[in-house]
């Protein structure tokens, strides 16, 4: 692909920013309000994650912000510590720890991770957001974020929080405005749409956004029957100039530095933060249609050094995340600029939208994430992980179960257990070329081990030994071999101290060090 310039794409990354912007708002109080944290805090992280992390990552199109994932550590973290200013000293050594894990090159382990299971956590965050979003939709849920994981805090779990909005809680005016943004979105993709320039240019989301502003206020002053609740309407705290913006920051406690709680704390942090980063860039790379890779240290670096930032000015920790990222490239973001815009929009609404805002109601947010979890989940991706086969499919759909019903980082460590589960099959089937010939009643074997031969291949190749035939004629070659590993050698060397038992003749061809290894 030809190089363009970083400035080429300003008009798409602007408008991607803006429906990044619109999904992170809510996602950014959410998350403050279910970690125990200052609801300020979450916008910290958001605007630090868009300002700094955008420029400094190597990743063109993830976005990153507070996450989900940590915010039962983060809740935690606050009440073990005792203030929250305690905690922000942990945020900022966390920092500081995964900016030595990027320089210690430790963002190869992303490469770890199956396709298959990556696809599944991709798949599976679609299904939760749908999920999740519906009760929202329905105007059913004050708590927007709702949670990641399957129990909620409220007692009830992801299906039965469903019928209990349809049940008990259903608001007319908020199914309505759902179901017209939703319409918009759904009708902005049209091929036919899309074909007139200007809808190209101006971003689904921002028209479904006012206009759900538009019928909240005819519903407010016109229907009283169908006016939504405050609590079903996006909350920002007030910011009225600089110096209530300044009251809000909130800095480390610097005399706790010496606090060994506050170290364990802040290498939790690290360590969940940067797995669940390289996870995200990971999977974002894999839907960028410019198929762009993510130098992995050098994002390790970034989370880093936003992280340290964010706790020095009273944020909460961030990571990559997907949620927004996913929106991002849905909405057409081609560069590292609509994650920088997203992070200007925020601080922009912190300092001067909050009032407009405060009209959005959170049906309108809810249609959005809906159609960004139905792109992630499409049953196309279903067929075609099913066409590639069980070792494809079963992870892939087992990580889909597993995050549903548990959460994403146990969810992707199950997946994880089963897509090497299939590796360690493949390795077992194909250390080596088995040949097997009559001649006059005389079984002759050659056994050619393949070119590398790993410590994953001994139960296989052992358990061949121990199977050959009584009376029979054996070479096992490793001419063609430019590794072998030590178990191996010795489950070839325990079998040439047994062989003449069943009296097998035994020729070894450059298996190396096997005659010279202790025969006891």
């Amino acid at each position: 692909m030809k190089e363009r310039g970083l400035f080429s794409t300003v008009g798409k990354d602007l408008s991607a920013g803006l429906v990044v912007f619109l999904v992170a708002l809510p996602l950014c109080l959410g998350i403050s309000l279910a970690s125990g944290a200052p609801l300020f805090a979450g916008l910290i992280a958001g605007v630090t994650g868009g300002l700094v992390v955008s420029w400094v990552s190597g990743s063109q199109l993830s976005v990153s912000g507070p996450a989900a994932g940590l915010t039962v550590i983060v809740l935690n973290g606050i009440q073990s510590l005792g203030s929250y200013e305690v905690f922000l000293l942990a945020v900022v050594l966390s920092g500081v720890f995964q900016v030595i894990l990027g320089f210690l090159k430790a963002g190869i382990i992303g490469l770890y991770f199956p396709s298959s299971v990556i696809k599944g956590m991709l798949a599976a965050i679609g299904l939760i957001l749908i999920l999740k979003q519906i009760p929202h939709f329905l105007g059913a849920d004050n708590d927007f974020l709702g949670d990641l994981d399957f129990f909620q805090s409220d007692g009830r779990n992801t299906f039965s929080e469903i019928g209990y909005a349809f049940s008990n809680k259903l608001q007319l005016g908020s199914l309505i405005v759902g179901m017209v943004s939703l319409a918009i979105l759904i009708l902005w993709e049209r091929p036919f749409m899309q074909r007139i320039a200007i809808f190209k240019l101006i971003p689904g989301a921002l028209i479904a956004v006012l206009v759900s502003i538009g019928l909240f206020l005819l519903f407010q002053n016109s229907f009283p029957a169908l006016a939504i609740a405050d609590s079903h309407l996006v909350n920002l705290p007030e910011i009225s100039g600089p110096a209530s913006l300044l009251n809000e920051l909130r800095f480390p406690e610097w005399a706790a530095i010496t606090n060994a709680n506050v170290w364990v704390v802040a290498i939790t942090l690290a360590i969940v933060a940067s797995l669940e980063s390289l996870l995200s860039v990971e999977a974002v790379d894999k839907l960028d249609p410019h198929k762009r890779r993510t130098p992995t240290n050098r994002e390790l670096k970034a989370q880093g050094v936003g992280n340290m930032i964010s706790g020095l000015i009273g944020g909460i920790p961030l990571t990559a995340v997907i949620v927004r990222s996913s929106a991002n490239v849905n909405a057409g973001g081609e560069s590292k600029l609509s994650s920088f815009f997203h992070g200007v929009f925020l601080l922009l609404s912190i300092l001067f939208l909050t009032n407009v805002l405060g009209l959005v109601p959170l049906a309108a947010l809810a249609a959005v994430l809906l159609m960004v979890g139905f792109k992630l989940t499409k049953p196309v991706l279903y067929k075609t992980q099913w066409k590639l086969g069980m070792d494809q499919f079963l992870p892939f759909i087992i990580t889909i179960v597993a995050i549903l019903f548990t959460d994403l980082l146990k969810g992707i460590s199950i997946g994880l257990v089963v897509g090497v589960f299939y590796i360690l099959k493949a390795n077992y089937k194909s250390p080596y070329f088995f040949k097997r010939e009559n001649h006059n009643g005389q079984e002759k074997i050659h056994i050619k081990l393949s070119e590398n031969v790993s410590f994953l291949n001994k139960a296989s190749v052992a358990l061949t030994l121990d199977h050959l035939p009584e009376n029979s004629e054996v070479l096992i070659d490793g001419s063609q071999s430019t590794y072998i590993d030590y178990d191996v050698l010795e489950a070839i060397q325990n079998f040439r101290t047994v062989a003449h038992e069943k009296d097998i003749r035994l020729t070894l061809r450059d298996i190396p060090g096997v005659k010279t290894m202790d025969m006891h």
